[in-house]
């Protein structure tokens, strides 16, 4: 299935950007009559059919809809330090859409390497994710924020850190309770620091394991997402 982007959606007709358009009619060839695939990354997932063949402003006509499409009963939020290397950040953000992610939150911590990142590039990137792995939720990227002030706010459901740096912590698969939101905060290279880890733990989170490998901060969040994905489908 090819799946289009269309985040404005309203009504039983809509215009794809030029992009979109550029490529259902020069290189999918798509002709009028044709049908696609539309997603509003609300959960909608709609049968469209083409009505014109301008590979500029191509437009569509709504001929189904399937509401909550591939919706799950349970919430995951990771919060995650942007990586020195803004390419692997972009890898995680495109393996964690694909595997099934809602929200994702750029974590500024004190042993941070990057502080800012380009929200419409990442956004772009979770985009693309989403189209590729036909998904109907747009995962919702956050603006980037102190760990000191992301912890300190309201969360729903399980809230964990991830920590290697000091004793044995149990497994976040032995903790996690299926079905149930989350929260997960993964640190950057240097991972967090133990001040942090406190402040975190003061604050309701618990310090879990991702496994006895040393991992990447990318891989880190990745893994997350996989476990998460596999306890909810035993």
């Amino acid at each position: 299935m090819q799946l289009f982007y269309a985040a404005e959606l309203q009504g039983d007709h809509y215009t794809l950007d030029e992009q979109e358009s550029k490529h259902l009619i020069r290189v999918l060839r798509m002709k009028p009559g044709d049908t696609i695939s539309l997603t509003d990354g609300s959960g909608n997932l709609y049968t469209a059919e083409l009505i014109n063949d301008d590979a500029r402003s191509c437009t569509v006509r709504i001929i189904g809809v399937q509401a909550e499409y591939g919706r799950r009963n349970y919430n995951i939020h990771v919060a995650i330090a942007p990586t020195k290397n803004i390419n692997r950040f972009e890898w995680f953000l495109e393996k964690s859409t694909e595997i099934g992610i809602d929200e994702i939150t750029p974590m500024i911590c004190q042993r941070s390497e990057r502080k800012t990142v380009k929200p419409e590039r990442l956004n772009k990137v979770i985009t693309s994710a989403m189209k590729q792995s036909v998904k109907a939720y747009h995962p919702v990227l956050f603006e980037a924020t102190t760990f000191k002030d992301l912890i300190s706010r309201k969360h729903a459901g399980e809230k964990y850190i991830a920590y290697i740096e000091e004793g044995t912590h149990p497994s976040l698969k032995s903790l996690y309770t299926p079905g149930k939101d989350a929260i997960i905060l993964i640190g950057p290279e240097g991972d967090f620091s133990p001040e942090e880890v406190l402040m975190a733990t003061d604050m309701g989170f618990k310090t879990v394991s991702l496994g006895t490998s040393r991992l990447r901060t990318e891989t880190a969040g990745v893994v997350v997402c996989h476990a998460l994905a596999l306890v909810n489908s035993e």
